[in-house]
């Protein structure tokens, strides 16, 4: 009994083949690229740090896993500076927005709860339990919370996609970065956003709506009108 193996692909043997082969080839790196291109083009005046991004009412910082149920190192460093523009007074509310999808995994509650041991008042912060990914946070922040103008935070690999999208969103976004060690997690992520990247254009072309809408919330106002 002959054992099936798989066939090598041919390449074609004539010059013409050939440079059909290459033109294809480069084009279809262009075509990868071009995302990427768009993210940096529509981003490029856009980004800021905690010190200089200007004044703001809402900040919205996005989740990114819970370990044992607080939030992971990165999540960690992404509520870090949004309590450090509290702080500081350039933002006045915090609009955590992250996956609740199960009972047992609570992406907001755990963001809320890490901001108030660091010094922002719970009644300054809003959540939004179905930001099951970015687009959807930015989508949901427009169309739920009414919010207009943001600063947004993630990580340094995330964040031009984040400004990106809720600039696509109708929500006039500066971002934070918040650099990390250049560990396997942030090589990881940062390969992520190759492909993320191509997903952003088609969903700022397309705006599909989010997995959940839902009614409108009035909390961010809220929030906003509360003394203190």
């Amino acid at each position: 009994m002959r054992r099936w193996r798989p066939r090598r692909p041919r390449l074609p043997r004539t010059r013409k083949g050939q440079r059909r082969l290459v033109r294809a080839v480069a084009a279809g790196c262009v075509l990868a690229l071009l995302p990427g291109a768009w993210l940096r083009v529509v981003t490029e005046d856009r980004l800021r740090t905690t010190a200089d991004v200007p004044r703001t009412d809402v900040a919205v910082v996005f989740g990114a896993g819970l370990w044992d149920g607080e939030p992971s190192p990165y999540l960690a460093h992404r509520l870090d500076a949004a309590a450090e523009l509290y702080r500081a007074g350039r933002v006045e509310v915090v609009l955590v927005t992250g996956d609740n999808s199960r009972e047992e995994y609570d992406e907001p509650d755990a963001m809320r709860a890490y901001l108030v041991r660091h010094g922002v008042p719970d009644r300054r912060i809003v959540s939004d339990y179905a930001g099951f990914d970015t687009w959807d946070s930015c989508i949901r922040a427009k169309k739920i919370f009414g919010v207009d103008r943001a600063v947004l935070i993630s990580q340094d690999f995330h964040i031009r996609r984040a400004v990106a999208l809720c600039q696509e969103a109708g929500v006039a976004s500066y971002g934070v970065g918040v650099e990390e060690v250049r560990d396997v997690t942030w090589y990881y992520g940062g390969a992520r956003e190759v492909l993320a990247a191509g997903k952003a254009a088609l969903d700022a072309v397309f705006e599909p709506e989010p997995r959940f809408l839902g009614p409108e919330e009035p909390g961010v106002a809220r929030a906003l009108s509360t003394p203190g």
